[in-house]
């Protein structure tokens, strides 16, 4: 019964708006089935070389890396509603595009242009969020929207195997339509909502003073995204994490492959996990720590050192690979529960009304630079030296990321929490 109390509370306190934006940001993630099979059907379908296929992942990047700046701005120039809706449209169209043309060059153009809309909506969901949230629910709002975006993710990538192994084109029709059936969405929901009871929004796309469930201070007292310090050192600290984080993604299920030989369904399993995980208990776990005098400082250090032992176990004998690769996924699993959600949180609380697309901007494009920077500089030591070296390089930077963390403005930190929970 405890148990059941423990998840209702999780909900508890989360408004309307808050679960239409996390049912926007599930179907617009539903989306996200071509970029795991892009290099198959870039060398199988059009029988271009595996160079061409890394081309077209580096373009994909390069979008990301663009979207997360141009969102950003567009945010704070267009209101978060109207940036939804066109990014998510736009996108939604190059994609079907991308299914009815078989010019690698145009592809190219075309997945470039994909990538860059599609990344530009991040920003301005993490500002419909701030704005949405009602008062002392931002962090749970956030992980709301996380766990959406993971079960997005993960369904959309399951569907994409399967229309892909019918149709490519269905593959890419399927991405498309799911973006544009968010922007529908948007559209019939977003107008007719009031954010919280005390106040109502004369433009459904512009924060309101009163509506933010952020602390708002006076626009000349607050310091631009360039000047704000404290706000660029967190920022690169997160960026070092998510890094390293990735790397569970893009490099782990090979390690495991050619060392300790393990066969691709036990891999595909053992990634499940952690979107399962993340699932089923990410939300409640936030909402635990919130209650028990927050500290986001010690929080984040400890989400970032448990990533550190999860890769510990990945230098042990591959004796019980299956053992051993459950134990890394859950640990940095664990990790990932602790960090991102309070991460993402207390980016959103130093934001302020005037400048909310500019921090959004800033925070999805240090996700979009650790997408690339991570398998980049990753495989560059395999090559050179080997999986071992990787990890031993990945554990001290987890743990110098987690020292840093932990010694990182605490009283600031603690104090944009406690206003968020």
């Amino acid at each position: 019964m405890s148990l059941i109390t423990t998840y209702r509370d999780a909900f508890r306190g989360l408004n309307r708006e808050t679960y239409l934006l996390s049912l926007v940001i599930f179907i617009n993630r539903c989306g996200t089935m071509a970029i795991p099979f892009m290099s198959i059907y870039v060398t199988e379908r059009l029988h271009r070389s595996l160079a061409d296929a890394g081309l077209i992942i580096t373009l994909f990047g390069i979008g990301a890396i663009a979207g997360s700046l141009f969102g950003g701005y567009l945010t704070g120039k267009l209101g978060f509603r109207m940036v939804q809706i066109i990014t998510a449209a736009i996108s939604g169209l190059l994609f079907i595009g991308f299914g009815l043309v078989n010019n690698f060059w145009v592809l190219c153009t075309l997945c470039t242009g994909a990538s860059l809309f599609a990344e530009a909506f991040r920003p301005a969901n993490y500002a419909a969020i701030a704005t949405y949230a009602a008062e002392g629910t931002i962090t749970r709002a956030n992980a709301l929207n996380r766990l959406a975006t993971n079960i997005g993710f993960g369904i959309g990538s399951s569907l994409g195997g399967i229309l892909a192994s019918f149709n490519y084109q269905w593959l890419f029709w399927g991405e498309g339509a799911s973006y544009l059936l968010g922007s529908a969405l948007i559209i019939v929901l977003l107008p007719k909502i009031t954010p919280t009871a005390s106040a109502s929004v004369p433009d459904a796309g512009t924060p309101p003073k009163a509506a933010t469930g952020l602390k708002t201070t006076s626009s000349d007292k607050q310091p631009s995204i360039f000047t704000d310090t404290v706000f660029i050192r967190f920022l690169l600290l997160a960026t070092v994490y998510t890094t390293c984080f990735f790397l569970l993604f893009r490099l782990v299920p090979v390690y495991w492959q050619q060392d300790w030989n393990m066969d691709e369904s036990t891999i595909g399993i053992l990634m499940g996990l952690n979107g399962i995980v993340v699932a089923c208990f990410e939300l409640v776990l936030v909402r635990y720590f919130e209650k028990h005098k927050p500290n986001v400082a010690a929080y984040i250090a400890t989400g970032v050192a448990l990533t550190a032992l999860g890769y510990l176990l990945l230098i042990l004998p591959g004796s019980f690979p299956l053992i051993s690769g459950t134990t890394c996924v859950l640990l940095i699993t664990a990790g990932e529960m602790l960090a991102m959600p309070f991460i993402g949180s207390f980016v959103l609380q130093r934001a302020k009304e005037h400048n909310i697309g500019k921090y959004s901007g800033a925070y999805a494009l240090s996700w979009s630079i650790a997408r690339i920077a991570g398998p980049a500089i990753g495989s560059i030591i395999v090559e050179r030296y080997s999986f071992i070296t990787l990890w031993i390089v990945l554990i001290a930077t987890c743990l110098a990321c987690a020292l840093l963390f932990y010694q990182f403005d605490r009283k600031s930190a603690t104090r944009v929490l406690t206003t968020a929970s």
